[in-house]
């Protein structure tokens, strides 16, 4: 079962529970994932299993910075829809790694492709993008690969 008709079935059930919350989170993604088929060409396949990642991460991570911004604003209302619709996006996400984890994966990565400085920042970047897609914050990553190439 692919992405689309997984979020479709989790529609049908959301609806069958009249869980509004959780309705209202899986119709956002089936609203990008349409947005996306349509911006690709209108194809009727459905969306690919990495690009629905990258659009899944994409939404969880908008969610999670409007609901920062609304609590710095003193708004914990509209907060909690957003965390609410975050931890439901969340659930299709991959299992996130721990710190250990992503330090140990950058480290084999460098090692592998012989990265010594920062000019190897690129290839190693491009690298743990592939390895680590949806288990390691990018951010998160990158300042971990600065740190062991010896640039911050």
């Amino acid at each position: 079962m692919n992405l689309q008709q997984r979020i479709d079935a989790d529609i049908k059930a959301a609806m069958l529970a009249r869980d509004k919350d959780r309705l209202n989170a899986l119709r956002a993604i089936k609203s990008a994932i349409l947005l996306e088929l349509t911006k690709e060409g209108g194809g009727t396949d459905g969306i690919s299993d990495e690009a629905g990642l990258r659009l899944l991460q994409k939404l969880h991570k908008q969610r999670a910075e409007a609901a920062a911004i609304f609590h710095q604003q003193g708004r914990a209302d509209l907060a909690g829809e957003d965390e609410a619709q975050a931890k439901v996006i969340e659930a299709y996400l991959p299992a996130r790694m721990s710190e250990a984890e992503v330090e140990q994966a950058v480290r084999t990565i460098i090692t592998e492709l012989g990265a010594t400085d920062m000019k190897a920042m690129g290839r190693v970047m491009g690298e743990a993008n592939k390895r680590l897609a949806g288990r390691a914050d990018g951010g998160a990553v990158s300042t971990l690969v600065k740190r062991l190439l010896g640039g911050g």
